[in-house]
């Protein structure tokens, strides 16, 4: 017996532009962070291998 898929009658409607933009706050927002932290280890492991700024 053939397995029937049905079909969606419904369209997805799409969420409120302000929604998207809190999402592409907040993802940009999250990468701004990751990226610091990255950056800090870098310096971290900089500073401990006798590396210096000043």
């Amino acid at each position: 017996m053939p397995i029937q898929v049905s079909k969606m009658k419904d369209r997805v409607t799409p969420s409120p532009w302000w929604k998207r933009v809190i999402w592409l706050v907040i993802i940009y927002g999250a990468s701004v962070l990751a990226l610091g932290v990255v950056a800090s280890l870098f310096r971290m492991m900089l500073n401990a291998a006798g590396m210096h700024t000043h």
